[in-house]
């Protein structure tokens, strides 16, 4: 409400205004919570992969009857009314993950298991991307702490954080640089741990991949991204060395950034006061009902209340982990990690970027943003999984 309203608030119904129809949203929501709960928990899991399909084709319908919104084709126009399809898909396919993996109950092993495993999360990623939406595609990595759990090998862990390290260091040191670290890595490592047969081949191997590797990386910078995005990563790596340019991409690029920044470091420690917040009641942070909203928390309630809203975050992810380790059937489990994980990556990344640790991506936060898809969604995730925990006692 704070975040949206434009003076004295004299109707909390009023539909003209973005807090009168959130609160409709929020009373929609109850009813949803009371359809959720009143199906037998089985319910799900009996129906899980028609609920996906059923998901993936609504992300294909968007191609044809979808409505663009700041550039990207993500939406159905119902009247004065929008749904975002991608933000069901997100629990569509967490239930089908959950059902492929209890499924298979050999904790993706193979090789065939993994790629149907990854089949699921890539399929409406693609989609979701091809409608011009990289912040809910990111969403969908969070699937791989799920695979992780589940008996992931180890080593695709290590090539994940080796490419995103091989990313920054070639976006950021150049080529020649990022060629010579990983020489010295990995040939320092397999003089370290040689052991009498080993051969050459193997870190020559891995470091012409590395060298492949960081040449597409500057290449699709270079040419497959918008000159938009390749501010937000030169903006947070810091790239630009032209003060002009600089400057100027801070005015257009950084600007929701540096307002949101410069709203949050306003509040201080104890914050101004519900709805004091002047830069908020002032809108000079734009999208800070949707996307920026974690602004508005950081001015009116300041870093007290803003820790505070992290902390209840982190406690209700671990305490879901919690519960997931305490079901009896690999179902509960595998969908209870998703929606830790879909949260987890939606919180981290939605407070980074408020907060200038990560590059700009349009992704809301948790219960938090303004929007009746992504209200229902994340409702729908996480009462799933209270009526799968509520089932658990009828599972011995």
């Amino acid at each position: 409400m704070s975040a949206s309203h434009t003076g004295e608030i004299t109707n909390y119904f009023d539909m003209s205004q973005s807090y009168g129809k959130q609160l409709v949203f929020i009373g929609l929501s109850i009813i949803i919570i009371i359809l959720i709960l009143s199906f037998e928990a089985k319910f799900y899991e009996r129906f899980s992969s028609i609920i996906y399909i059923v998901a993936i084709l609504s992300l294909l319908g968007l191609f044809i009857f979808g409505k663009d919104i700041n550039g990207a084709r993500s939406w159905y126009g119902i009247g004065s009314m929008t749904i975002q399809p991608s933000e069901f898909a997100k629990f569509a396919t967490a239930l089908a993950v959950a059902k492929h993996i209890s499924d298979i109950q050999t904790n993706l092993k193979t090789i065939k298991d993994q790629l149907k495993a990854v089949a699921l999360i890539f399929l409406p990623a693609l989609l979701i991307l091809l409608q011009n939406d990289a912040g809910s595609t990111l969403v969908y990595g969070a699937f791989f702490f799920v695979f992780y759990r589940e008996g992931l090998q180890q080593i695709y862990v290590l090539i994940g954080f080796s490419l995103i390290f091989l990313t920054v260091l070639a976006l950021k040191l150049g080529i020649t640089i990022t060629v010579l670290s990983t020489a010295i890595i990995v040939f320092g490592l397999y003089f370290l741990k040689r052991k009498k047969r080993a051969t050459l081949l193997q870190p020559i191997a891995i470091l012409l991949i590395a060298t492949v590797f960081a040449y597409g990386v500057k290449l699709f910078y270079n040419h497959g991204l918008k000159p938009h995005q390749q501010n937000r990563i030169s903006l947070w790596l810091r790239l630009e060395k032209d003060p002009a340019k600089l400057e100027l991409m801070k005015k257009r690029e950084a600007y929701n950034l540096i307002q949101s920044e410069e709203a949050i470091s306003s509040g201080g420690f104890f914050g101004k006061g519900f709805m004091q917040g002047i830069r908020t009641t002032g809108k000079f942070v734009p999208e800070q009902d949707t996307d920026y909203i974690f602004s508005t928390v950081g001015e009116e309630w300041g870093f007290l209340g803003s820790s505070f809203v992290v902390i209840l975050f982190m406690i209700l992810i671990v305490r879901i982990l919690y519960l997931s380790e305490q079901q009896k059937s690999q179902f509960s489990r595998v969908y209870g990690y998703g929606v830790a994980s879909i949260l987890f990556v939606h919180f981290t990344i939605n407070i980074g970027m408020v907060m200038g640790l990560i590059p700009t991506v349009g992704i809301p936060l948790p219960f938090f943003s303004y929007g009746g898809s992504g209200l229902w969604s994340f409702t729908i995730l996480l009462f799933i999984f209270v009526k799968l925990d509520s089932n658990k006692i009828n599972e011995w």
